[in-house]
């Protein structure tokens, strides 16, 4: 099974929402960016990789978004780990991937539509921004 992994970004309060341009099937969707982990690869090392390839930004990997049933399922091939990210240098630009970035309060996260893995983390994203903003305060 592959690795693929996503960044929940937050900065100010809010969470960043990248919407997909390809692969046809899934374009107009929204992710949390991100991409898949080359072999002997760090899952952090592989993020902060994937980000600057695709959004021209650097960031901070912090704590995975954990579901206790594991991975979310993106495919027969592919399983998605999401990690909490502030950026470090480089405001987030869309790359040849998306076509829209939106930084959106965690409430509101479920008001646009989403990858079906997303979508299925998006309860447990909620709660780790949650976790995460208050431990800032």
């Amino acid at each position: 099974m592959s690795v693929v992994v996503g960044a929940v970004v937050v900065r100010d309060g809010l969470v960043l929402a990248a919407r997909r341009t390809r692969p046809a099937e899934l374009t107009g969707k929204w992710e949390f960016p991100g991409g898949k982990v080359e072999p002997g690869e760090e899952l952090p090392a592989a993020l902060v990789r994937e980000i600057e390839e695709e959004l021209s930004s650097t960031i901070n990997v912090l704590d995975e978004v954990i579901d206790h049933d594991g991975p979310w399922r993106i495919s027969d091939k592919h399983v998605l780990r999401l990690f909490l990210a502030t950026v470090l240098s480089g405001e987030p630009v869309p790359g040849s991937d998306h076509d829209l970035l939106r930084w959106l309060p965690a409430s509101d996260l479920g008001r646009i539509s989403w990858l079906p893995s997303d979508q299925l983390a998006l309860p447990f994203v909620q709660q780790a921004v949650v976790r995460l903003l208050a431990q800032a305060d």
